[in-house]
């Protein structure tokens, strides 16, 4: 499958726990397309951010059930990748001003 870089990182998941993780250990989290392997999203983030990538560990998140009022549906599923870059690299976009 040939999957587009823009296509396999959706974009970073900022949450609390992604900035503990970026901070402690080094580590990225993405949203990335759910077809997308492990090596094409490493080969990716490389790719994009010029940066070198140890390890990619991926996750299926399942869709919460949500309601409104009387319909109740459901969201779809999406998949994360949290990405451990070498010792001393960073991502500069992704970082605070």
């Amino acid at each position: 499958m040939l999957l587009d870089v823009y296509q396999i990182i959706k974009r970073p998941h900022i949450t609390e726990k992604s900035n503990i993780l970026k901070n402690r250990d080094n580590k990225y989290v993405f949203v990335v397309d759910k077809r997308a392997n492990k090596s094409e999203i490493k080969k990716a983030v490389e790719e994009l951010f010029k940066v070198d990538v140890t390890k990619v560990n991926t996750l299926i998140m399942h869709g919460k059930k949500r309601r409104m009022g009387k319909n109740e549906g459901q969201r779809s599923d999406w998949k994360k990748a949290i990405v451990t870059l070498k010792k001393g690299e960073i991502i500069k976009e992704l970082e605070q001003a």
